[in-house]
């Protein structure tokens, strides 16, 4: 693409950006949480019994969006079929670091076809994270990678965790996280901030909405019983917390003062996430309630 029509591109799409983080207002003038997403890693249980059926279970909860995890085997327009039967967009998928690094232009091409909107790589291997230019490998990745995807139309994101905020040795003590937001492109790679991961780790989300405002078009919406204190955290691996992970507005995290900061972010998508519910529909179904019902 030519210098001139990049740049052009690349306003055109912020501009769109601004205008779609824009509050959504109840008749009383208080704030909504909307468009309300699932990503559907959450009933990925049920999605490998019935993928189409978990789709329409899905839809008739109230959710709009869906953010993909995988496809399960069916192609892109079978897919693409499958959302406009049940009223559905899936303006995201999530893709490993691998897809990202060897085969991006095949999932840029599925994307066009579905429909997404943005490509997020939700994962970086430990055994990279360990390199002494793990990151800087990874940053570099994630710029080429949203070159890439601007070409067609897609905003290219990186999902966290929580090890991103442990003070990483080959960075000099820095936090991973401000190392990609720092030397990634602030056009070319955004942010899926996890805002339950972020907060088990310790950091505060508008802190960086603040630092970096218009970096974050999504995040992830999924809550706590308890947050690691004292001792007891922050852990690199969210693994050790999934037994506290509970429906959202059923946990301890402050939804309200977190989506007051919603415009500032740039959050464009609210995406609903469980990793571990005991019963995948009865979970959703309860953070949609909660979400539908929120006022801020």
């Amino acid at each position: 693409m030519p210098l001139m029509k990049r740049r052009t591109f690349i306003r055109s799409s912020i501009a769109t950006a601004l205008i779609a983080a824009e509050p959504v207002w109840a008749a009383d003038g208080s704030r909504q949480v909307k468009p309300t997403g699932l990503q559907l890693y959450t009933v990925r249980t049920e999605m490998e019994k019935d993928f189409a059926g978990s789709i329409a279970k899905v839809a008739s909860v109230g959710y709009k969006e869906v953010e993909f995890a995988g496809y399960f085997n069916h192609t892109p327009q079978q897919v693409k079929e499958i959302l406009i039967k049940n009223g559905l967009t899936a303006p995201s998928c999530h893709v490993s670091y691998d897809i990202v690094e060897k085969h991006l232009q095949e999932q840029i091409d599925a994307s066009n076809i579905i429909g997404h909107k943005f490509i997020v790589c939700p994962w970086i291997e430990e055994s990279q994270r360990k390199l002494p230019d793990g990151w800087k490998r990874a940053a570099e990745l994630f710029n080429r990678a949203g070159e890439a995807t601007h070409k067609a139309g897609i905003q290219f994101c990186y999902h966290n965790h929580t090890f991103e905020f442990q003070p990483a040795e080959s960075l000099g003590g820095k936090f991973p996280y401000d190392l990609l937001l720092a030397q990634t492109d602030k056009n070319l790679v955004k942010m899926e901030m996890d805002l339950c991961w972020i907060s088990v780790a310790g950091q505060d989300p508008i802190a960086y909405f603040n630092k970096y405002p218009g970096r974050f078009p999504m995040v992830h919406v999924k809550d706590m019983k308890v947050l690691p204190k004292g001792a007891e955290g922050p852990t690199a691996s969210p693994d050790k917390e999934m037994p506290n992970m509970t429906e959202v507005g059923s946990g301890v995290i402050d939804w309200k003062h977190i989506f007051a900061n919603a415009k500032n972010a740039g959050i464009q998508h609210y995406i609903v996430e469980h990793d571990t519910p005991a019963s995948p529909f009865d979970s959703i179904k309860k953070s949609y309630d909660y979400l539908h019902a929120l006022r801020y």
